[in-house]
């Protein structure tokens, strides 16, 4: 019902338009980075396209009118449109890396004028001319091109620049960005921490299309769903305007898919390879695109892109969980945890594109995309159980013995699906007095799903186990030195339980915005002044059921059974044979039955993990764009109209569920002034006054208590329905200067003030009813008072052209981000009231060094965080759990034989850096994961 009431409003616009504005119309509209500033209200319009001598479009060039100053901006088809006065225009055309051209126009009155405009088909007169060409640095120039001419802060990620980098999913094509930094799951870039906020701050949208998040827990876009080799372009938003949503607090990530206009003529790509992973097992990747315009006078296009990967990865892992103890005031460890991973991970995707342009003044699109991801995991743990025992005497923060532990050997398989779909539609006509009316309808669809998540444990009789960090990155454990080798004997095992755990979460948004841009002239100034309004609406259901079964009738027998002949290990710690992955399957299909039944069930989890929301923004904005001299000027007002609901069941001690809600509504409101300043034809300032939101993760603000007893002990997570959502006034301001041929040196500060700051509160000893009072531990979402972050991005980007002979193919990549951040509590916690940012690393950076000549390209790349805190410990400082720091050495090369065939090698994290997260100092290593390097090398084509 909601998509068919969306349709009819999408439609309406469309229809009325022709009639309310039947007296004017102009060619097609280009969605420029800065359409033009300054536009004559007159009835002849020149548009045309800007491309290179191979007839690729270059986006991003500055188009100027001679002796007017009005300007425009091609968009990522190189499609610029310009109002004229009629008569005899001349146009200058500026593009970084290539020879600036001009071009002679004529226009009759009443009718448009068509361009076509090539740049680098001339010679080049001087070293400010030279001619800049390869994979890279036409890459390169692709990004400049736009961040130079853009209205606010933004960087570019074109797709030949991504290519160069190992990269295969977006989250790790991001990290080369300034400012930007990654979190890793098992070596592999997930989530984006853009200026070191955290990864809820950023939105993330495909084609302008909002996604949702896959996971419950938050709204923070998993990007390694999301292959490299599906993007166009990656625009990243650092200051937003009027017309974005504002729930970006860091910045806004629009990935931008492939066009069949892009080329407009039959066009086959696409590439294949293999690799060899350090730690085990190997990689496929492979990727082709189809795309051509047909039709009569070729007005339609199409265009159909695939991928395919494939990864297995064998991490080493060890996990050693602590706990303080306040009698003895000592920190000790309640369990150590060793894992031996066995990965497969696939990713599949599928785009597609369908344009109409039956004339200069009318457009239509159908685009969508699909992406599959799916991590297939065996993991054979070995599990010290200290907890289960009692710490003797003597002990210290760093060595203790237990008396009565045990030892647990266990098999868990976990599949994890996640899903994302996007599917927009929308028109855009220019009518005579340069007016453009564009709508869109969109719905985009993330789904979460895991079908394993099931396990089989044994366990050992009581045992004393001691161990000694005192070497933090590799304990000693007295099991792996005990001369008996007690743990190896599958004999001290018996049965304990199974688990099976079945997770879904679905979210699906549905939106409609239209928008209206008019040029006119207000007090004898042009001005261009732009209204629009959206509305979506998102439904999000998460489903979870919990089984465990310890009765005799689940005990598949001795363990030693179930064992294979491979031998597991993790680092240099020997953990006995594997489990028989087929045999345990085997068992797991034939005890479902009777393990997942409703005795097998557990109750409340089953019920109280569970939750639903629905969130309804509606908003509108208006804008006008102006020139002051060189000063373009940007002011507007946006404002937000959030509806939430949101229900959970909750169980009490005695009772039956009961069904608890939330329903709020908030309207927001976010001015903005934008102003990019052109001291000269290299030198640009920029300053930006805006305010942003960041909602709260859905999983924290419904009314949901989701408690679980392990070993004895307790823990809580529930929602917070006071929860607010975090709104920031920003303030940025940067110089960029252009070098010519081609490069940047830049200089860009931010201040974000922020309210209603959220950060997760972990809480120990808290009394809790389960049904019998005991003590917990709550993990909640809680809102800071105040807080900032603030900071600096330093980049350079330059080709050596000035070099003599071969050396002119070397260049430079070089950015460095230092920020700083705090938040301040409402009330203190263990003596504290102020905290780092949790996510906020103080140091980010990136260099890269490559060359390009003769057909050949290589890079070397080092990327680098600091450490950042994750979550905050209410009452003991010392658990304040943080994620060290970590830097990366990459490699790629390839060759171009001229033909459109290209073969490439790529080499990753050859420093085989780990990656680690402690309490709240590193002797207190919570993690250690190593994930080895990866070399991989395939044959790309063009024809």
């Amino acid at each position: 019902m909601k998509l068919n009431l969306l349709m009819g409003a999408a439609l309406k616009p469309m229809i009325l338009a022709p009639m309310i504005l039947a007296p004017l119309a102009l060619p097609a509209h280009a969605d420029v980075a800065v359409a033009s500033a300054s536009a004559a209200v007159a009835g002849d319009v020149i548009y045309g396209r800007v491309t290179n001598a191979a007839g690729s479009p270059l986006p991003g060039a500055e188009v100027l009118v001679r002796g007017t100053g009005q300007r425009a901006v091609t968009n990522t088809q190189g499609e610029f449109t310009l109002p004229a006065a009629g008569g005899q225009v001349v146009l200058d055309v500026r593009y970084l890396g290539l020879p600036s051209t001009s071009q002679t126009v004529m226009t009759t009155p009443g009718e448009g004028a068509n361009v076509a405009i090539v740049l680098g088909a001339q010679s080049a007169t001087d070293v400010a001319d030279v001619v800049v060409t390869g994979v890279i640095t036409d890459g390169v120039a692709r990004s400049l091109n736009q961040q130079k001419n853009a209205q606010g802060t933004v960087n570019v990620l074109s797709a030949d620049a991504i290519g160069r980098y190992p990269d295969p999913n977006v989250a790790e094509s991001l990290q080369r960005v300034q400012g930007i930094a990654i979190q890793r799951d098992q070596g592999e870039g997930r989530y984006i921490n853009v200026r070191g906020a955290p990864s809820a701050f950023t939105a993330v949208s495909v084609d302008g299309v909002a996604i949702p998040a896959v996971s419950p827990t938050t709204r923070a876009v998993d990007l390694d769903t999301l292959p490299s080799d599906i993007v166009s372009s990656v625009e990243v938003s650092k200051t937003l305007t009027p017309a974005q949503d504002a729930d970006s607090i860091a910045g806004a990530v629009d990935i931008k898919t492939r066009s069949p206009f892009d080329k407009r003529r039959l066009t086959l790509s696409g590439y294949a390879g293999a690799s060899h992973n350090d730690y085990g097992g190997s990689d496929t990747r492979a990727g082709a695109t189809a795309s051509n315009v047909f039709g009569p006078n070729e007005t339609f296009g199409a265009l159909v892109s695939l991928s395919y990967s494939e990864t297995n990865r064998r991490p080493d892992n060890v996990e050693n969980a602590w706990v303080y103890n306040a009698t003895t005031n000592r920190y000790s460890l309640e369990e150590s945890l060793f894992k031996d991973y066995e990965t497969k991970r696939t990713r599949k995707s599928l785009t597609g594109a369908l344009e109409w342009r039956p004339s200069d003044d009318m457009r239509a699109w159908v685009r969508g995309s699909y992406a599959d991801f799916e991590d297939d995991e065996y993991r054979n743990t070995l599990r010290f159980g200290y907890s289960d025992g009692t710490l003797a005497a003597g002990s210290t923060d760093q060595a203790a013995t237990f008396t009565g532990a045990r030892i647990y050997k266990a098999l868990r398989h976990r599949t994890q699906n996640n899903e994302i779909i996007t599917l927009n539609g929308g028109a855009e006509r220019t009518f005579d007095n340069g007016a453009v009316l564009d709508a869109t309808l969109s719905w985009a669809r993330s789904e979460q799903t895991y079908p394993h998540r099931d396990e089989l444990v044994y366990r050992s009789g009581s045992r004393t186990l001691s161990y000694d960090t005192t070497d933090h990155y590799q304990p000693t454990y007295s099991a792996f030195t005990d001369p008996t080798g007690y743990y190896l004997n599958a004999a001290n095992y018996s049965f304990r339980e199974n688990t099976f755990r079945e997770n879904s979460t679905l979210q699906e948004d549905v939106a409609f915005k239209t928008n209206f841009e008019l040029p006119t002239i207000i007090g004898g100034r042009e001005v261009t002044l732009k209204f629009g309004a959206k509305y979506s609406t998102r439904d999000v259901t998460a489903d979870e059921e919990r089984f465990r079964d310890r009765d005799a009738a689940a005990n598949p027998g001795a363990l030693g059974p179930l064992l294979s002949t491979r031998e597991s290990s993790n680092y240099d710690y020997d953990l006995g044979f594997k489990f028989d992955s087929g045999l345990v399957s085997d068992y797991f299909d034939r005890i479902a039955v009777t393990s997942k039944g409703a005795a097998a069930r557990r109750l409340p989890q089953s019920l109280t993990a569970d939750y639903t929301a629905n969130e309804d923004i509606l908003s509108g904005y208006g804008q006008a764009r102006f020139d002051v001299g060189a000063t373009n000027v940007l002011i507007g007002l946006r404002v937000e109209k959030t509806d939430f609901e949101g229900s959970a069941l909750r169980v009490p001690p005695t009772g039956t569920p009961v069904t608890t809600e939330v329903n709020r509504d908030q309207t927001d409101f976010f001015p903005n002034l934008t102003l990019r300043h052109s001291f000269s034809d290299q030198l640009v300032g920029r300053f930006a006054l805006t305010r942003a939101i960041s909602r709260p993760d859905y999983t924290d603000i419904v009314p949901r208590v989701l408690e679980t007893t392990e070993g004895g002990r307790t823990t809580v997570a529930r929602g917070n329905p006071d929860l607010r959502p975090t709104l920031s006034n920003n303030f940025d301001a940067g110089l960029e200067y252009y070098l010519r041929p081609l490069g940047v040196i830049s200089a860009n500060a931010f201040y974000k003030d922020l309210s209603n700051y959220r950060f997760t509160l972990v809480t120990d000893g808290v009394p809790y009813v389960t049904p019998t009072t005991t003590v917990a531990q709550v993990t909640e979402a809680r809102n800071a008072r105040d807080g900032h972050l603030a900071g600096i991005e330093f980049n350079w980007q330059q080709t050596f052209d000035f070099l003599p002979g071969w050396a002119s193919g070397f260049g430079v990549f070089a950015n460095y981000t230092l920020t700083d951040a705090e938040i301040k509590t409402s009330r203190a916690f263990a003596g504290r009231d102020t905290f780092t940012l949790p996510g906020q690393s103080d140091e980010t950076y990136n260099a890269a060094l490559f060359y390009e000549n003769y057909g050949f390209s290589a890079r070397v790349s080092y990327t680098h965080r600091g450490d950042f805190l994750e979550a905050i410990n209410a009452t003991t400082p010392g658990l304040d759990l943080y994620v060290e720091g970590r830097g990366q050495l990459d490699f790629t090369a390839s060759y171009d034989f001229g033909n459109g065939v290209e073969v490439f090698g790529e080499a990753k994290n050859l420093t085989d850096s780990a990656g680690v997260r402690y309490y709240g100092v590193k002797e207190r290593t919570y993690e250690y994961e190593k994930f080895g390097y990866n070399v991989f090398v395939g044959v790309r084509f063009k024809l």
